[in-house]
């Protein structure tokens, strides 16, 4: 009998990343989106989609949450608030969407325990990221002690995080040797058709590039 894993993917290098992983770890994935009013919800769910394609995944979730628009907080999902461009920033940025990876992680640990996975694998990134707090190893080690006490006493889940102590280059360097399509990815956080080069993601995103001495395969402004 193959394991199952539940992979939460965004469209995003990391969680694409993680995916194939655990697809050269031998799980049977099945694949969760997020639909929550984010900028660019076109362009992910499309990413994902031919992700998907080229994995063969079978099983995949679209899940369409419209809270984190209703609360607006984050340039993210309120149209109101502008996407920073000037460069990273100390402390937790505007883009940050309130508790998201927490409320993402939630409905996964109910799917997961409906489809009989034994883990559910995330690409959060603590060291090279934009600094949200639902992003730290201690908050998902936290948050698998209170998953497990919360299903069934035979759901017994893990959740796996093999990116969240590296850095961005290092995380194409790995995405190369595993011959990830990353033109099939997707990190800018206002276009969906060219990635603007100058907000936060799309920094990070160039600067694991640049560091890696790789050309980014996607196309910019």
């Amino acid at each position: 009998m193959s394991k199952k894993i539940l992979c939460i993917m965004s469209g995003g290098m990391d969680s694409t990343l993680v995916a194939y992983i655990m697809k050269a770890q031998h799980y049977d994935i099945v694949a969760l989106h997020f639909n929550y009013g984010q900028r660019t919800i076109s362009k992910e769910l499309e990413c994902f989609r031919a992700i998907c394609d080229d994995l063969n995944i079978n099983s995949t979730y679209e899940i369409d949450l419209d809270f984190f628009k209703i609360i607006g907080a984050s340039a993210l999902t309120d149209h109101t608030i502008d996407v920073p461009v000037g460069g990273l920033e100390e402390g937790v940025p505007v883009t940050y969407v309130p508790f998201r990876n927490g409320i993402f992680l939630s409905i996964a640990t109910a799917i997961a325990e409906k489809e009989g996975c034994e883990s559910i694998a995330i690409g959060v990134v603590q060291e090279d990221s934009s600094g949200y707090p639902d992003c730290r190893d201690a908050f998902i080690q936290s948050f698998t002690q209170s998953a497990n006490l919360g299903t069934r006493d035979e759901t017994k889940l893990t959740i796996q995080m093999p990116l969240v102590h590296l850095q961005k280059s290092q995380i194409v360097q790995e995405a190369l040797r595993l011959n990830v399509p990353l033109h099939l990815t997707w990190s800018c956080y206002q276009n969906d058709d060219r990635a603007c080069g100058v907000c936060d993601s799309c920094r990070l995103r160039l600067r694991g590039f640049e560091n890696a001495e790789v050309k980014d395969p996607i196309e910019y402004v």
